[in-house]
This record gives C-alpha cells, structure tokens and sequence, in this order.
C-alpha cells in the first residue's frame, strides 16, 4: 500500500462511544475468570477464623480422600517463594501474606491458611469448607484511638509523615477565630462488580497468567521476583476488567495461589475470590481519626493550619492513609503542620482506594474550613478564595495551573449559590429541611514512563499495541482517540490491543496516570513512524511498526523547574434531611473540574459523575465494622456493607473550565480520583446548613443525626 495524506476531524475532546461497548453489553467481552481452558483445575482459598496466633495443624487427609480433590496446600508443604524485595511503583515491601503458606503465623482474621484444588470449583469449594484447621490463638489488639501511645509519622505516597513550619501555638492564640475538632472516616471497602480472579499455566517452561488487574506489567514484574523467575518467563495477560479502584492494583494472594497450584498440579488452575475473601484480602481504605486546627484572622485569612491524621494498619505491613497530605496543597498559613501518622493493628492490610488520602483528608479539611466560615461570618466560598495560595503551602514550588477559582465562580453559577440564605436550619420542603454546602477537590497529577508499539498495517489501518489497563474507565476508546490523533487518522482506522504485559513496560491505571502516561508513548510513537511514512511510502505486507520509550522524557520532566501539578474542582451538594426518622436525602450534586485536557467528555463525564456518587455512598452509607471480641469485620457482604443504590442517586451534574498547562507535553492530568475527593465534604456542610448541627464523624446515619439532634422542621 502507499500512504496518503488527507484531513481528519480531531478525535481528542469529542464525545465518542465506548470501543468496546457492543462486546459488554453482548456478553462478548471475556473477563478473566470467564476465559476458557482446557483441563481447568480450581482452588479455593481457606482463611483463618482467629485474629492471632499460628496453626498447629492442618487435616488435609480427610479432604484429599474427597471426591474431585486434587491437592491440599498450607505451610507445610508449599514451594518456597521470596517476598524480601520493594515494590519498584510503591517504593515498599509486599504485603506479608503474598508470602503464601510460608509461615505458620496467623495475623488476622480472613488470613490465608490453605487452598484446595479440585477438578470443579463446586468440588474445591465443598472440600475447602470441610478442611479442619487447629489454631494456638494468641490475644489480639484492633483498639484503634487517637491516645494511642505507638502512633508514629510514616512517609509514603502523600510524601513525607510529617511537615511543619512557623510558631503553631502563637499563631493560634493570635487568631481572631478558631476551630480545633477531631473527624473520623470508617473503614471502606473497594466491591469492584468482577471479583478478583486469576488463572496459571505453564507453558513450555513459559509461566502465563490471565487476571485481572490494574497493570498487567505491574503484576508479570512482581510475579516473576516472588518465585524468582526471568521477566521474559512470565506473562501476564488481562482482556476485560471489571472495575478495580485500587485494589487490582498490587499482587495478591488470590495470583500467588494460582501459581503455586499450577506448579503442583502441572495443570491450569484457576482462583476466584468470593466478596466475603475480597474483604479481608484484597485491601480497603483504612479508618482515619483526623485532628484540624484552624485559625484565622477577622478577614478569614488563615494564620495556623495543623492537621493531624492517624489510620490503622497491619503489624506486617506499613501503609499509609496520607490523609492530611491535601492540606499540603490546598491552602497556607504562617503556621502549617501536618502529619500522617500510623498504628500497627492485628488487621488486614489497608490499600489504595480511590483518591487513597485526598478523600477522607477533605472530608476533614473541608469540613473544617466550612466550620472556621460560620465563625468568621464569611461565605465558604469567598473564605477558599482569600485563602488561595501561589505557590505550594509546604513545598514552596508554583503551580503548574491551579484553576480552583474559576471551578467555584462556575459551579456557584450553574448551582445557584448567590440565592442560597447562610443561616441553618431555616429552609424547609414539608417534613424536610433543606440545606446546600460546598468543598474543594485536588488530586497529585503523575506520569510513569511507558512504551508503545504502533504499526502502519498493510490495509491503511493501524495497530496500537500498549500494556495499558482498562478497568471500566473507557481507556480502550480513550486510546483509540489519542492514537488517531497522532496518526491523523479517523479513529476506526486505528485498532487498539492493550492488557499484555508482552508488549512492554507501561503506566498501571490508577493514581490517575493511566491515560496521562500512555498518551506520551502514543504520541512518540505516532510522530517517529509518520516520519518513516512520508507520502508515497509504501507498506510492506507485515506493516512497519515503531516503538516508543517515554522513560528519558519523563525522567527529563521530573529534572526542570519543580511545580505543583494537581487537578482541581468545585463541588456543590443539596440535602432533605427529616428530623423524625434521621434520614438524609441528596437532592442535587454538581462539580466543576480543572483536570487539564479532557479526552473524552463522554467518559470523562461518567467518571466525575460516578466518583460522586461514590462520595454519597462515603458520606452517608459506607463502613465497614470490626468486631473487637474477634477481631473480623462484621457482615463482611453486600448485605452489611451498605452503598448508594439507584434511589440513592439524585440528578448530578459534571463540568470542567479550560485549564491548560503550557509546560506540559500532553495536557492531560487525569481524572480518576478528583472526583471523589470533595463530595462528601460538600455532603456534610449540607446537611449543617440543613439542621444546624454539624457531623464530624462518617457515615451520617439516621441514627446519628438522631443522636446528635436537629431543629424541628
């Protein structure tokens, strides 16, 4: 064939369906736990019914003598694996118990103590609930306050565990005004609609593993150094994701069963966790005891900032919930302290989930700054507007955009802020009273270095092959866009293979960098095989294909002038509250956004809408409940774990304003996270303005609102 060039209408920004869509709503899309394999054997996890302690003993016989079992694994006969080396996107050790059955150490209920092969999944699963397992039970600590004397600052993602400057005391007593409260977000959990399933298989010495994840390089990387494996030997293959939220994002047990099982047995087997194992095995959002103290002068202008998060985690394993970090970036004052700091408990480990940090820290930050307007009689919008810094509170670095303003001046447009009455509890619908609030979002905007491959195919279209991830987001048709605009080429001319970890080193999706980091190793890509392609050239046969490399850019964006980069946005919410039955109503939501170029607004639109629907199910029904006699959550379902439902969901609305970033080579910043970041924050200043009481402690559950009283309507 011989190219031609002709105009083509910009792909980037236009609303486009889901690529993919047809093969979704057909039942055409295969996800991991629904691809076929011939001689498919199953295992089914057994977990530990006690907090603490070690396993004495483990009655395989009995199990193994029943119909279809194929093998009993625990600590006594599991193939060594080595967890000792740091996860290179995280910068800390795996989990302790992706070090599957090697140790008779027990750390927590739902801990991973057995698996069972069998032929069927009904037969593994039959076998697994009859293996008796005999425990030397050791007592066990999951007292989680803010007077614990063994909390300690951590560094993590939302950088270092402790940041201060200026007199902070001073500075209070200075303050014309002052608020000092304590906030507490629950314990939630990640419930992606596909349970966490893998299947493994060796393949002529090749180890290949199909799953879902959030990063099919990510996983093939972290695989291969646990059983001390070459990279090359081992693949990791991902068609369909239903959702993630973080949780897909790390290895787990479930891909370790896997292995070892396929090892043993020489045969596919395939792991499929139930929601009752995801609760305990796959990460959550920790609980976070938050304390804010404010102070300001007459004019609202913030004089002391401090703010101090405690969450909990595992006695193996140090994570963070970063939750003061966003105060890091949102506002400064002369005093400003902030730290994240943790207390090791016999629990689960807590992980990534959605917006990890930046959404219980604004829950408290923006409660707060809500509370400190009321104190000084000044809007809460006008208050953020005064208190806007230039540069980073703490970093001291300028912004690369930062165009929160603009998302209130719109968003106090489009919702009618300027007819909204300050005073609480004076608005009412019959039995309801009705209130509005606002909050603030921002969320870090990342890139990770990524390859990609795309070739000119013999028949005028072409191939784009990158291990990207595409958990529900629409990143398939957000790829497809990118790469037609590279090509200058209309987007059916482009076919889009992704979730291979084959085709080379790529950005996971999540911390909303996905589509940031892909789109840069498209572009290169794109632009180095079109100069090849100049017109007249012909394309052999088997195409000409280019890869990409975006590790020296990235790494030479990382070396110029530090900046802040963040994305931003506005977010407004109105609630009937009923003061005889506690019930809380969200009538409305709406958010404006700065999140740099939007690629699609028709899946960008979905993704704000849905991380805001995520903040009602955050501020009004989630949370997960640990039972101190034995140390497990209780109702660990989704009969007990309660979300927004469809009645749940008012008419919610999602814009953006212009935010361009001259420096940056693509525009985009993601916009995965910001979303969820505010809404609960706004949720909860409305239901202040409704009833005139504030609730500083998530969920706001009608017994709450009961306990804690409101006017009559």
């Amino acid at each position: 064939m011989t190219t031609t060039a002709a105009p083509v209408t910009k792909a980037v920004g236009a609303s486009h369906v889901r690529v993919e869509g047809r093969d979704k709503v057909t039942g055409v899309a295969r996800y991991s736990g629904e691809v076929p394999f011939a001689d498919l054997a199953h295992g089914w996890l057994v977990l530990s019914t006690v907090a603490r302690g070690r396993v004495r003993s483990v009655e395989s016989e009995p199990v193994l003598a029943m119909p279809g079992v194929l093998a009993v694994l625990h600590h006594g006969n599991a193939m060594p694996v080595d967890a000792d080396f740091v996860m290179p996107h995280l910068n800390v050790k795996p989990d302790p118990a992706v070090a599957l059955f090697q140790s008779d150490r027990v750390a927590h209920v739902g801990w991973p103590v057995a698996l069972v092969v069998a032929e069927t999944s009904e037969q593994a699963r039959e076998a697994a609930e009859s293996l008796v397992v005999h425990y030397e039970q050791e007592p066990h600590d999951i007292a989680f306050s803010a007077d614990r004397s063994d909390a300690h600052p951590v560094a993590g993602l939302g950088g270092p565990g402790l940041t201060e400057k200026g007199d902070m005391e001073a500075e209070l007593a200075a303050s014309t005004a002052v608020v000092d409260e304590e906030y507490t977000t629950p314990q939630e959990h990640h419930n992606p609609l596909e349970p966490h399933a893998t299947t493994a298989r060796w393949d002529g010495g090749r180890l290949e593993v199909v799953d879902s994840n959030q990063g099919s390089v990510l996983i093939a990387d972290l695989l291969a150094k646990l059983f001390s494996l070459d990279q090359a030997s081992v693949r990791v293959r991902t068609e369909t994701v239903g959702g993630g939220f973080g949780s897909k994002g790390a290895i787990g047990v479930h891909q370790v069963a896997a292995v070892m099982a396929a090892t043993l047995v020489q045969r596919p087997v395939r792991v499929v966790l139930t929601r009752r194992q995801m609760f305990s095995l796959n990460g959550y959002r920790s609980r976070t005891i938050q304390r804010l103290r404010l102070g300001a002068d007459v004019d609202g202008r913030l004089r002391a900032l401090d703010h101090r998060a405690l969450s909990m985690t595992s006695t193996g394993y140090e994570y963070v919930e970063a939750a003061s970090s966003i105060s890091r970036v949102m506002y400064d004052a002369d005093a400003h302290r902030t730290a994240n700091e943790v207390v090791r408990l016999d629990v689960p480990s807590p992980q990534f989930l959605r917006a990890p940090g930046e959404a219980s820290g604004a829950f408290a930050l923006e409660s707060a700054l809500d509370e400190l307007a009321e104190k000084c009689g000044i809007d809460p919008i006008e208050l953020r507007v005064r208190n806007e810094p230039d540069r980073g509170p703490v970093s001291g670095y300028p912004f690369s955009s930062r165009n929160l303003v603009d998302c209130f001046r719109e968003g106090a447009r489009r919702f009618g802020w300027a007819d909204r009455d300050p005073r609480p509890a004076i608005r009412g619908d019959g039995r309801w009273l009705l209130g509005t609030g606002t909050a603030a979002s921002s969320y870090n905007v990342v890139a990770a270095p990524s390859t990609c491959a795309v070739t000119a195919e013999a028949d005028g279209t072409f191939t784009v092959r990158i291990a990207a991830s595409d958990i529900g987001t629409g990143a398939r048709t957000a790829i497809t866009q990118l790469a037609a605009d590279a090509l200058h080429v209309a987007p059916d001319q482009v076919r889009v293979q992704i979730g291979d970890s084959d085709f080379g080193p790529a950005a996971p999706s999540g911390a909303s960098m996905g589509t940031r980091s892909w789109a840069w190793a498209i572009k290169a890509a794109a632009e180095e095989l079109l100069k090849r392609l100049h017109p007249g050239a012909t394309i052999p046969p088997e195409g000409v294909m280019v890869r990409s490399d975006t590790t020296a850019a990235v790494v030479a964006l990382a070396q110029q002038e530090p900046k802040e980069r963040h994305t931003f946005g506005a977010q407004f919410a109105e609630v009937a509250v009923d003061p005889a039955t506690g019930e809380v109503r969200v009538r409305r939501m709406l958010g404006v956004f700065a999140a740099g170029q939007i690629v699609n607004p028709l899946t960008a639109r979905s993704q704000f809408i849905g991380g805001m629907i995520w903040g009602i199910s955050m501020a009004l029904h989630e949370e997960a409940t640990l039972d101190p006699a034995t140390g497990g959550l209780v109702g660990a379902d989704l009969a007990g774990y309660h979300f927004a439902a469809n009645a749940d969901v008012p008419a919610i609305e999602a814009y953006w304003v212009d935010d361009p970033d001259p420096d940056d080579p693509v525009g985009i910043k993601g916009i995965g996270e910001v979303g969820n970041v505010g809404a609960a924050a706004a949720i909860a200043n409305a239901v202040w303005h409704a009833t005139g009481v504030r609730h500083r402690h998530l969920p706001i559950r009608p017994d709450r609102v009961l306990t804690v009283g409101a006017p009559s309507a």
